[in-house]
């Protein structure tokens, strides 16, 4: 039984009570003020509900719209549907209204009068995503910039580094670049394919962003839209090219993901003197990351899941 339950039946109880003796003993007996039993008793109707609370919201208020206010509102309303709130406030304030701008929020969300205004968007809901079934069926590549804390000459020359990551394995690979261009990404290429042929791999389709060091698509001009030579190479392999959406990261999820794990187990404490340094630690942490164990591969490491996938083929 709720609080408001057991209020409800002591007044009961009370006004019973009065009613049988008298509003004297009542008061002495319960312990409440004669004018709290009398309107109680005003109230009681012999119904357990007419004890129960009401709203003390007030009826009316000094400062309250008025009648040539709200009859001002629906009619602007009426002529000018397809306004947004503001520049609706906007044109009744030529009209001489001088109510504040949540003043006239609210009077039209209480008469329902807001329409278009408080339209919700459709909620967004993501589409099945597409499982893998085998290794090299995609392939994820992106590129990270070593932050500028890492280098031990800030004002030198960046580093990058290039990931591809095997859908259903969670394999990796990794590269160490002085540049991000189609050069640096051709490059990778060649040698993320020869990386993962050593392992039985054989790559069927890769996924990019549309950074200009994979794709031209979104050059001002038509001229400047050739394929690049990251593009060239890859049809020149019969290895499809996928692109993610444009400004949707989460559609390259898994090497967005490694890029966040690279960022806590290496450069938030990893300092490199030179290229050279950065690209043997670069080697080694990759070695690392494909032996430590994953939750959605059954908590098994890549290379162990990947060991067992070709046991059981």
């Amino acid at each position: 039984m709720n609080r408001i339950t057991q209020e409800m039946k002591f007044r009961q109880s009370l006004v019973k009570y009065a009613l049988s003796t008298t509003v004297i003993k009542a008061s002495r007996k319960y312990n409440k003020s004669r004018s709290y039993i009398y309107f109680w008793l005003k109230r009681y109707d012999g119904n357990l509900e007419s004890l129960s609370d009401r709203s003390k919201r007030p009826k009316s208020h000094p400062n309250q719209h008025t009648e040539d206010e709200i009859e001002l509102i629906v009619r602007m309303k009426r002529r000018n549907k397809s306004l947004g709130l503001m520049e609706f406030w906007f044109k009744l304030r030529k009209q001489g209204y001088q109510r504040h701008y949540v003043s006239l929020y609210r009077v039209m969300k209480r008469r329902g009068l807001l329409g278009k205004f408080n339209q919700k968007s459709s909620k967004y809901i993501p589409k099945p995503y597409e499982q893998m079934d085998h290794p090299g069926q995609r392939v994820q590549i992106d590129v990270k910039v070593v932050p500028r804390a890492c280098r031990k000459n800030p004002d030198g020359e960046k580093y990058y580094q290039y990931t591809a990551i095997d859908e259903f394995s969670r394999l990796r690979y990794l590269g160490a670049f002085r540049q991000a261009n189609t050069f640096s990404s051709e490059q990778f290429l060649m040698d993320m394919l020869a990386w993962f042929q050593k392992r039985g791999i054989t790559v069927e389709c890769v996924q990019t962003d549309n950074g200009y060091e994979f794709t031209k698509r979104f050059a001002k001009t038509r001229e400047e839209r050739n394929p690049t030579l990251f593009e060239s190479r890859l049809e020149a392999l019969g290895i499809r090219h996928k692109l993610i959406r444009p400004y949707t990261p989460r559609h390259n999820g898994k090497v967005e993901r490694s890029h966040r794990e690279d960022q806590k187990r290496l450069y938030s404490k990893g300092r490199f003197f030179d290229f050279m340094d950065f690209e043997t630690q670069l080697h080694r942490h990759n070695q690392r990351s494909n032996n430590i164990p994953m939750r959605p591969l059954g908590f098994l490491s890549p290379i162990e899941f990947l060991e067992d996938f070709v046991q059981h083929v």
